[in-house]
């Protein structure tokens, strides 16, 4: 065992044992966050015109500070632009994570010294805890690559401005930049496939260790590397150990991973966001991710059902049951009160808090009443490539409401690396899943509402063409898994085949 693994064990058991306290006394350590989160912006803007100085219970906290999303946040973010100090946390932020809004176009997430500080520590924690568990750190002395956004960084008034992945690139560990690639300049470039080339370039003849992205953009990074080599990215890789993911659910792609790598790699899943870092996976043999409740965020609850009606209740952690989809509140050490991150999560342990993250609290289809998510759609997918020969490199779901004969339906673009023999089986094997997760979509089925659903084959590299014409191409962006209306589905006709 080299030095180097030697110390990142020794490092791994101290931060585990650091890490015990909170995991089990949790409501202790929320309530410590809470506490420390309200006494630090009494005298910021948001603070006065929320009235921090009179909050003392979590009761008084819901009373004051409504639930937000970033549009019902944006003026005082504008404030922060402008040059204002204390406005939603004492000073200035450091950074804005510039990330797609919605209705305003660019959303400017700030980002402080302490909340920085929590993500890269949570980056670091997720890798310690796998070293832990499993007593594997010869990973430690191979090339580590991330494939991340650009790091070249603008200035908003003196407050830094970029991606969170390139933000981050900033604050790689000093003892990990000679294992670190790709190059500073190859991850300058800002057009994703030619950064991809470049990295290529640059890997192909490296003892990668660590691999790190967003599942679908890796899958982009290795198909080519087997296109330009004729090998298995494990074969190429001998040392290749472990695949550190985020931002999608990786089931539907892990069967097309195993067989571009060539064999099974451990992974872990991370819930990062520019809002701050949630979750990571701390257990190889169990799911779910362990909820991060010492780390500068507060948590609340509210069950994705109740969430459009007025006032929905709001919950902490005390409160939450196993197996309920909740949308997920947050109020940070950077200044975000009340904020609807947008993300849903089911409970599946309470001793430790540990979830999964079950899809968009605006993405869903609903269009006959049947409240779809996207942890129903991915867990379908992952049975039917199970089940059956097909290999599948992406997808997306979408309500077909005005068919052109026949009962509506639920249309599924898939774009298949290697389609199954029989299309047939695979659907029947997708629209039994449905209904068997879904007792509103059973029903339907059942009471001839709807008739079982349709795939409509999505030709070779259609979802990249389709994600490049939205200029959405690589770094975080993500194929929006469903919706309740066509807008996607009719985005991704013209490469269907």
């Amino acid at each position: 065992m080299s030095l180097k693994a030697f110390a990142a064990k020794l490092f791994a058991k101290r931060i585990a044992k650091k890490n015990t306290d909170w995991i089990l006394n949790p409501h202790k350590a929320q309530k410590q966050v809470f506490d420390h989160l309200i006494r630090a912006a009494i005298t910021t803007q948001f603070g006065q015109d929320h009235n921090f100085e009179s909050i003392q219970t979590y009761e008084d906290f819901t009373r004051q500070v409504p639930i937000r999303d970033y549009e019902e946040l944006k003026a005082y973010v504008e404030k922060i632009i402008e040059g204002r100090e204390d406005v939603l946390w004492p000073g200035k932020p450091i950074y804005f994570a510039k990330t797609s809004g919605t209705t305003s176009g660019a959303k400017y997430i700030p980002i402080t010294k302490s909340s920085i500080k929590n993500q890269v520590e949570a980056s670091r924690n997720a890798i310690l805890n796998y070293i832990h568990e499993t007593g594997n750190a010869d990973f430690v002395n191979g090339k580590m690559i991330f494939l991340q956004g650009s790091p070249v960084l603008e200035d908003k008034n003196g407050i830094k401005l970029g991606r969170l992945s390139g933000i981050s690139a900033h604050y790689v560990p000093s003892y990990l930049q000679k294992n670190r690639l790709p190059s500073w300049e190859t991850n300058c470039i800002e057009d994703w496939e030619t950064k991809v080339n470049e990295i290529i370039k640059e890997t192909e003849k490296e003892d990668m260790s660590v691999i790190a992205g967003i599942p679908s953009w890796v899958q982009m990074y290795f198909e080519k590397l087997n296109l330009k080599t004729g090998k298995k990215v494990g074969e190429l890789f001998e040392n290749f150990q472990l695949f550190i993911y985020g931002g999608v659910n990786y089931e539907p792609y892990r069967s097309k991973f195993e067989n571009l790598i060539g064999r099974k790699v451990d992974s872990i899943e991370l819930f990062p966001a520019s809002e701050g870092f949630f979750a990571y996976q701390n257990s190889q043999k169990e799911k779910g991710m362990l909820l991060l409740l010492n780390s500068g965020i507060f948590y609340e609850f509210v069950k994705a059902d109740d969430f459009y009606t007025e006032n929905p209740q709001r919950l902490t952690i005390k409160d939450v049951e196993l197996g309920v989809n909740y949308a997920m509140i947050i109020s940070t050490d950077a200044g975000l009160w009340g904020y609807n991150l947008g993300d849903t999560v089911q409970f599946i342990s309470l001793k430790p808090y540990k979830i999964v993250v079950s899809g968009r609290i605006k993405h869903f289809i609903s269009a006959f009443g049947e409240h779809v998510i996207a942890k129903e759609v991915e867990e379908a997918m992952r049975l039917a490539i199970e089940e059956t020969d097909a290999e599948v490199n992406e997808f997306t779901v979408a309500p077909q409401t005005t068919p052109k004969e026949g009962l509506p339906y639920h249309e599924w673009f898939v774009e298949f690396e290697k389609p199954p023999t029989q299309l047939e089986k695979f659907c029947s094997i997708l629209d039994t899943s449905m209904q068997k997760q879904n007792s509103y979509y059973f029903d339907l089925i059942d009471g001839k509402i709807l008739q079982q659903l349709k795939v409509t084959q999505v030709s070779k590299d259609g979802f990249q063409n389709y994600m490049k014409t939205l200029g959405k191409l690589g770094g975080q962006n993500k194929v929006q898994r469903l919706a309740n209306d066509r807008k996607v589905a009719d985005a991704i006709q013209p490469f269907t085949t």
